[in-house]
């Protein structure tokens, strides 16, 4: 998160707020008044709420302290549709907003637009505060691209369990692709600097810029595909003790993981549900739905290591961001890994670094502190973005963070290794 100053003028403020609501109407457009409500597990939330919460986040922190005269459609909105912000007052039980029918699509399809009108018009008022509102919009848009992204992996979690295997997204072929070698590029290491510094937006957590000193390393000019995952689990990799951490393992015989999340296996071959409907596993494609805890075990196997985030960092900073991303709402992307040596986009990438301030931080006064700075404990950093990250989300240095049992998420990885 920024200092809120504004990086961007009021009126760009307000384009990428305009942007940025419409690629969510276009990810929900598809969704019946069904769909909207599933919520499969605690972790995930239903579509509805999404579209929701992203709203109150507006309305909270924008529109409420800052319009005098703003009244809300329901002021009991603040209650179901606060996610953690303790500072901002009681919150509806997380693992039950599957469970709120009412307010229904239509109500908050008008609570959007009644946000959406007050935000344009505070936005195009002549106000001394503009820059601060502005920088205020432009937090509020990359936490909504945020949840763009877990619209969409909440959304393909709940439908998997329905037996018909749905499809969100018309299915399309996948191209024919060469089989990609694994090769690795060498750095020298040595003190470096990570972390943002650039006017750009960034979250608080991608600060200070620091030093910090690396060894010598490999890293993968790919990420591991699904024919290298497919060899692991054909060597016993799942089975084998040696290459497991102990809790991972207990984590992995409890839940009878033999395979990436979503897979089956179906006359010989390998099929996975996507959100584009039941498709045969592509070999060349990134693997995706892995844990930490798998990954790191694939690592050990493979002979390498999970990289650093601060390697990664350093390995693709200068390495222009395009890929398989989330695109905008004309055209969403392709919304699974796609076969090629990608940098950016297709899978997140775990590291072997935890999710921790870095030397210096210090979050923000007020509920808006409570955005990353709480969560810097047992979790793991993933580098690079997903195919449902948004494109103008991603810069070399965001983090993203998860534990390391979670899989529903766009989880893959990509290989290090140490230099003798």
């Amino acid at each position: 998160m920024p200092a809120l100053s504004a990086s961007l003028a009021p009126n760009e403020a307000l384009d990428l707020f305009s942007r940025t609501r419409a690629r969510t109407n276009a990810l929900a457009a598809p969704l019946s008044a069904e769909d909207m409500m599933l919520q499969s597990m605690e972790d995930a939330s239903p579509a509805k709420w999404h579209l929701a919460h992203t709203t109150w986040f507006f309305e909270e922190f924008i529109l409420k302290p800052r319009v005098p005269d703003y009244a809300s459609p329901d002021d009991r909105f603040a209650v179901l549709f606060n996610s953690y912000y303790v500072q901002a007052g009681p919150r509806h039980a997380r693992d039950k907003r599957g469970l709120v029918s009412r307010p229904g699509v239509d109500d908050v399809s008008a609570y959007r637009a009644h946000v959406e009108d007050s935000l344009a018009d505070l936005l195009t008022a002549n106000r001394d505060d503009s820059d601060d509102i502005a920088g205020l919009v432009e937090l509020g848009c990359h936490h909504e691209m945020q949840h763009q992204e877990l619209l969409v992996t909440d959304l393909l979690h709940g439908l998997s369990f329905n037996p018909l295997l749905p499809v969100y997204k018309d299915p399309e072929p996948l191209p024919v692709t060469a089989q990609v070698p694994l090769t690795y590029s060498r750095h020298d290491g040595g003190l470096v600097e990570i972390g943002h510094d650039d006017p750009g937006f960034a979250y608080d957590c991608e600060g200070p810029r620091h030093k910090t000193y690396l060894n010598p390393f490999d890293i993968a000019d790919r990420p591991v595909t699904n024919r290298d995952w497919i060899e692991f689990m054909n060597d016993g990799g799942y089975g084998d003790t040696r290459l497991w951490l102990m809790e991972g393992h207990a984590v992995a015989q409890r839940e009878d993981w033999a395979h990436p999340l979503y897979w089956w296996q179906q006359d010989g071959q390998w099929w996975t549900y996507t959100l584009r409907g039941p498709q045969p596993v592509a070999l060349d494609a990134p693997v995706v739905h892995v844990s930490y805890y798998e990954a790191d075990a694939f690592a050990r196997w493979a002979g390498g290591r999970l990289p650093t985030e601060a390697e990664h960092e350093l390995a693709f900073r200068d390495t222009a961001i395009r890929g398989n991303l989330m695109g905008d709402a004309q055209n969403t992307g392709a919304l699974r890994p796609l076969p090629g040596p990608g940098i950016w986009g297709d899978v997140w990438e775990w590291t072997a670094s935890d999710f921790a301030p870095y030397p210096g931080f210090r979050p923000p006064e007020g509920a808006l502190g409570e955005y990353n700075g709480k969560f810097m404990v047992n979790q793991r950093v993933l580098r690079g973005g997903s195919c449902a990250t948004p494109r103008e989300q991603m810069r070399a240095t965001y983090r993203t963070f998860f534990y390391p049992h979670q899989r529903w998420q766009m989880l893959g990885l990509r290989l290090a290794r140490d230099v003798s």
